[in-house]
């Protein structure tokens, strides 16, 4: 049993309801990298368990599922809470400010459990009516990642190369042969995860370099 798994498995035997909650996007500092004028991926990919979200839909979470009062969390059959990390708001809406084109990838066994929990759940501090529709696309299934990726490049026309995916997984780092670069998620999503991302985007694709020819300055300077 992974850490991750054990600490879940723990709280959920002991009816600790307790969850993250997603602060209001305004709340969140923008992504450093967001505004610093170097070139930014044209598709950022999330998966959802444990990137987004504090759980796996398929094993933790018992439907039905009703959404809260105010939109953040949603509750199970069982009375668990579940809903988005802290700076996932912010993280979303400073995506969509950008025009990047916004994407999940999950390979849960439980794709409609998935789709419902993202048309439940509100985006605090922004106008999207649900989590589901600031998404341009999803690819929410069981299978490899390498299959996810190859349809959103089918429905986005947006080559591989300029896709950055966040994932908590390290097996999916398959989807690097195809082009895309991926940052491993530790402990869910958040600013400082977006902008070690975008870096690491930008140095595997050599794309460190304003649209002037000058390159970014070392942070010590």
């Amino acid at each position: 049993m992974t850490r991750r798994n054990a600490r879940t498995s723990a709280s959920l035997l002991a009816g600790d309801t307790t969850t993250t909650t997603s602060a209001p996007a305004q709340a969140i500092t923008p992504p450093s990298t967001f505004t610093d004028g170097l070139p930014l991926p044209r598709k950022i990919v999330f998966d959802l368990d444990y990137t987004l979200w504090n759980c796996w839909c398929d094993t933790h979470v018992t439907p039905p599922i009703k959404r809260t009062a105010d939109g953040l969390t949603i509750t199970d059959r069982r009375g668990q809470s579940f809903g988005f990390y802290p700076d996932v708001a912010g993280v979303l809406s400073s995506i969509k400010s950008q025009g990047i084109i916004l994407g999940a990838a999950s390979r849960t066994h439980t794709p409609e459990l998935a789709r419902e929990m993202l048309s439940l759940l509100k985006v605090p501090g922004t106008e999207a009516k649900s989590a589901l529709s600031m998404f341009d696309h999803l690819e929410i299934y069981p299978g490899s990642k390498v299959t996810h990726f190859e349809k959103l490049k089918k429905k986005s026309g947006v080559e591989h190369s300029e896709v950055l995916f966040f994932d908590d997984e390290s097996r999916n780092r398959n989807v690097e042969s195809l082009g895309v670069v991926m940052y491993l998620v530790r402990d869910g999503v958040g600013r400082e995860e977006v902008d070690a991302g975008v870096r690491l985007w930008r140095e595997r694709k050599g794309r460190t370099k304003r649209e002037g020819g000058t390159e970014e300055k070392a942070e010590s300077e």
